[in-house]
């Protein structure tokens, strides 16, 4: 029988919920426990497919073709938990199954309710990750902040669970705002009494407070809160602002959460001793990489918000733990590079990325961005968007296809180098319509694709996309240069494409995601090999200036090699 954990907020949103049930994730995984988790979301999306990445960040797929919350990437990423559709679901989407049931008439003519019916609908899907015995402790995350009228439902429903399953069995934790007032000098403690005070009229008395806070909180402030609050002071938890995401596992298991855990669910007979010398070591790399550091230009369509990109940023970083360098990020907006100053904006940087997205917005600027990593040997990686930016600007400068582009931006092109998925014309309505989820990609001998990955001849990588490579335009490309490395094992869908390494050092564009299978302690092979190019890139730009402002070089000299680089 599992035991259970509910993760709940309050104060305010953003306060790292998803962060910290995915580090009690690992503390527990830490002492040999086997964990799962679950997200669950008061909006009314049935799922996060269709919402703007500006208001709702990264939709993270797994590898069922879930388009789930941001936070799955947290758990994957922390954990060796394997995730799938039944680890997030919305409020759009309990109604929908409550609704679905009741014009069967599973519901035999009953009137249907919030209670019981609709958390009952929640109670089954939180106990449905684990029905076979796959996990020791189900980690289950409220999303919102205790007091909205959305997220109610799920209260009422972790309140019942509690209840059910019995005080040794479930554990309530909860994250709280203790803000600093700069004008008083103080962290203030009456948000977190306030909180704790509203959860507990819902009839919820947390075991747990974990308080956020910019510094550290004193003895005399835990024993206050604890006191307010009614939780013994060794279960208030400072969740002090950190230098890296990495380190959140480590500063709770300093305050003994972990133990504490294990003690109040009863698990000390069946929890080994903790090893955290991994995730030491690795954020200690984190924090001073021996080998240098290195700058990537990432450009995109939605860098206002930098969670749009969530789990690329972080795969980013742990490219740079696989090489023991600091990979520096800049994120540039694809619109700002139409102007004639563009190649400027990307000089400084040792290689260039272009992630995913959807609409023309922005499209013209990646592929300028493309042609200059290109025309000046910078390593270049595409992801899915990228990957058809890339075919697009080869198609157009390299084989001399004008106005070569993909229908979903001029359906009237007259070289369609992407095109919709031929299953998927004529479908107008948008959410889950894509391919999604995980599917296997054959590698071709002899190219950068299979020597990164080891030379495995298949791979299992995820997608989220609703255009493909055109191949009646294969044949032409592959004549001008362009080596598709990755096909789809029915050799129907483009998965990977690359120049050769004769003509380029590193370049190379895939259609699916690669970052959603990224972890710390275990990088994705794609993103270690592409910062170790842009730092293999850095160091010969630096002997290259070297040489070139050496006073000993005759001028003569000099002037050879500035036209060699």
């Amino acid at each position: 029988m599992p035991k259970y954990i509910f993760v709940t907020g309050g104060v305010v949103s953003s306060l790292g919920k998803g962060l910290a049930a995915s580090s009690i994730g690992s503390l527990l995984e830490a002492r040999g426990l086997r964990v799962t988790l679950i997200k669950l979301d008061p909006y009314i999306n049935v799922d996060p497919g269709t919402m703007s990445p500006f208001q709702h960040g990264e939709v993270f797929v797994t590898d069922d073709g879930a388009e789930t919350d941001l936070d799955l990437g947290h758990y994957e990423r922390f954990t060796h938990a394997h995730l799938s559709q039944a680890n997030n679901w919305t409020t759009g989407r309990i109604y929908l199954s409550v609704i679905e049931k009741e014009r069967r008439g599973d519901y035999l003519g009953k009137t249907i309710q919030v209670i019981p019916h609709v958390t009952n609908e929640i109670k089954d899907a939180i106990r449905a990750v684990t029905v076979n015995g796959e996990a020791d402790v189900v980690i289950v995350e409220i999303g919102g902040t205790v007091g909205d009228i959305e997220s109610l439902p799920f209260l009422e429903a972790i309140r019942q669970m509690g209840n059910e399953e019995g005080r040794e069995n479930a554990l309530f934790i909860h994250a709280t705002l203790v803000p600093y007032i700069a004008a008083a000098g103080e962290l203030k403690t009456k948000p977190t009494q306030h909180s704790v005070r509203e959860l507990r009229e819902i009839g919820i008395a947390p075991d747990v407070l974990l308080c956020r806070s910019d510094r550290p909180l004193s003895h005399d402030l835990r024993s206050k809160i604890a006191l307010f609050c009614n939780v013994k002071e060794s279960a208030v938890i400072s969740a002090q602002d950190v230098d890296t995401i990495y380190n959140v596992p480590l500063a709770f298991h300093d305050q003994g959460l972990d133990e504490l855990i294990v003690s109040a669910l009863h698990l000390n007979e069946v929890a080994a001793p903790v090893d955290l010398t991994a995730w030491r070591k690795l954020v200690s790399t984190v924090r001073e990489p021996s080998a240098g550091e290195t700058a990537i230009a990432i450009v995109g369509k939605y860098v206002e918000l930098e969670d749009s990109y969530k789990s690329l940023r972080e795969a980013l970083t742990h490219g740079g733990i696989a090489n023991n360098l600091r990979v520096n990020v800049r994120w540039i907006e694809s619109e700002d590079l139409m102007d004639d100053t563009y190649e400027s904006r990307l000089r400084d940087f040792d290689a260039i990325l272009v992630p995913g997205g959807f609409g023309k917005r922005g499209v013209e600027g990646m592929i300028r961005a493309i042609s200059y990593a290109r025309r000046t040997r910078t390593p270049y990686f595409g992801i899915c968007l990228g990957m058809q930016t890339a075919c697009i600007e080869f198609a157009r400068h390299a084989c001399d296809l004008k106005d070569a582009d993909s229908t979903e931006f001029n359906v009237e092109t007259p070289h369609p180098i992407i095109f919709k998925l031929r299953d998927l014309v004529d479908v107008e309505q948008f959410g889950g319509t894509m391919r999604l989820g995980a599917c296997p990609c054959h590698l071709s001998e002899g190219t950068l694709a299979r020597e990164i990955y080891d030379d495995a001849a298949e791979i299992s990588e995820r997608h989220r996309h609703r255009y493909e490579f055109n191949p009646a335009y294969r044949e032409t490309l592959e004549q001008g240069g362009l080596v598709f490395s990755g096909v789809s094992p029915d050799d129907k869908f483009i998965e990977i494409v690359e120049l050769s390494r004769d003509e380029h050092p590193w370049f190379l564009a895939c259609q699916f995601h690669p970052e959603f299978k990224s972890k710390p302690l275990a990088p994705h092979p794609l993103f270690a090999s592409f910062v170790h190019a842009a730092f293999q890139n850095r160091l010969h730009t630096e002997t290259s200036v070297e040489q070139i402002t050496d006073p000993e070089i005759p001028a003569l000299e000099r002037a050879a090699t500035v036209s060699e680089n």
